[in-house]
């Protein structure tokens, strides 16, 4: 039976543990015990916090014989990336930089998950200080594809993707910059939400560039997703109730999203559209020029603010760091205060015309990513393939993050290619109901 609970959804779990079918500490236990005989664990997880976990367990346990559960998630065993402070457990963002950071408190948003009675499995790896959507770390530990354990798990929430992927958490907890939940979801078929900037707590997350950090779910479901969300800020889950296509106004974006796509991303992104139409969205095609010009604001915005917020740490020990991660740091140097606040004040105008244009549909489609999950060998031996990879990894979902906009990444069916759907800010509810339905049209 327990073999079964680790193929099972979050909700499904959470369910199970309120009918009485399902003993919390016996499913922390299935966790703990899979994660400890797995044996890629060690590229997955920084590590566990078992005592915690069944602790927490315990108590969940306790709850539920009473009756007095905290949430539809209470006793379910989650992952989280390890940039999520955690009270007197290491929090080191995948970076020889931050050694033997031990915060005294979680972050806010793990006590809110807390508060709901989700069970804490322990922290898992990532790129980088978050800087890099290929999920290769040769720092701390790259987390293996869960398609091939020699292609990039997508990142920067690696581990944490491939936690759910591999069984070894119900859900997972990452953030997500440029893309860091969407692609690692996309690439071992995953649902990924990366929510609007501001609605989740960013109060004990080490910081990339804090006016792009998110936090996000990466789960089985979009279900998963919904109760997720609902539980990292203490809130309601979106109501998924006879969630349908029908009448949806789809636009698929076609400036630069659907440029130098290869031909699984492709496949998956049309075989998902012919779905999503045949079950009665209407999809329009249609071009966005203000993309064309936000794009390439993200070498000034991003690079600057990182920069600024680790320079410091960075060049008090550059030969921590691993070299392709350290040169898109320091490109943030080059650029002028001038330049930052332009390229904001232009971006605040681009965004207002992308509101506009997307108004009038209920979400904007596009290719999660426009390649298949490289190998790690060949990125390692070769710069120049590393960066344009890189850079190809996170065009399309840096549009999300530029736009302001939550984005929900699907699986296509197609391995390792994800089809994600962008509504508008704050529309996280509405965003998950329609995806509620493209799940159903896509499975």
């Amino acid at each position: 039976m327990s073999e079964d609970w680790l193929g099972m959804s979050a909700g499904a779990l959470g369910r199970g543990i309120g009918a009485g079918e399902i003993d919390p500490v016996a499913l922390a236990e299935a966790y703990l015990g899979a994660i400890a005989a797995h044996p890629e664990a060690g590229r997955i997880y920084a590590r566990t916090t078992p005592e915690r976990a069944l602790a927490e367990a315990g108590a969940a346990r306790e709850r539920a014989k009473t009756g007095h559960r905290l949430g539809p998630l209470d006793g379910v065993p989650v992952s989280w990336k390890d940039l999520f402070d955690t009270a007197g457990v290491a929090t080191e963002a995948g970076s020889a930089l931050l050694a033997g950071r031990v915060p005294g408190q979680d972050a806010e948003v793990l006590r809110n998950a807390t508060a709901q009675g989700l069970v804490c499995l322990g922290k898992t790896h990532m790129s980088e200080l978050a800087f890099s959507g290929l999920g290769v770390n040769p720092v701390t530990e790259t987390p293996p594809n869960v398609h091939d354990a020699g292609a990039a798990p997508g990142g920067s929430s690696s581990g944490a993707a491939t936690s759910v992927a591999f069984g070894l958490a119900a859900a997972a907890v990452g953030s997500d910059t440029g893309g860091s939940v969407r692609v690692p979801s996309a690439w071992n078929d995953l649902v990924g939400l990366k929510t609007t900037a501001g609605r989740l707590s960013l109060v004990g997350v080490v910081p990339l560039a804090a006016r792009f950090d998110t936090v996000g779910p990466l789960t089985r479901t979009v279900e998963d997703a919904a109760l997720m969300l609902a539980a990292l800020e203490g809130g309601k889950p979106a109501d998924l109730r006879d969630a349908t296509l029908t009448g949806a106004r789809l636009m698929v974006l076609t400036t630069g999203a659907l440029d130098d796509l290869r031909d699984a991303p492709r496949a998956g992104f049309e075989m998902a559209l012919d779905r999503l139409a045949a079950a009665g969205a209407h999809i329009e095609h249609h071009e966005a020029p203000e993309v064309a010009e936000a794009l390439p604001l993200s070498g000034v915005l991003y690079t600057t603010e990182a920069y600024a917020t680790w320079r410091e740490a960075i060049e008090a020990a550059p030969d921590k760091m691993f070299g392709e991660i350290l040169k898109r740091f320091r490109a943030g140097g080059t650029h002028s205060g001038a330049d930052y606040v332009a390229a904001w004040q232009r971006l605040d105008a681009l965004r207002a015309r992308w509101a506009a244009r997307a108004a009038g549909f209920d979400a904007v489609l596009m290719p999660t990513c426009p390649i298949s999950p490289p190998s790690v060998a060949r990125l390692m031996e070769d710069p120049d393939y590393y960066v344009t990879e890189n850079l190809l990894t996170l065009r399309n979902t840096r549009i999300g993050n530029l736009m302001g906009v939550p984005a929900l990444s699907l699986p296509t069916g197609v391995p390792a290619a994800g089809i994600t759907l962008a509504g508008l800010p704050g529309g996280e509810e509405r965003l998950l109901r329609l995806g509620a339905a493209a799940e159903a049209a896509l499975t």
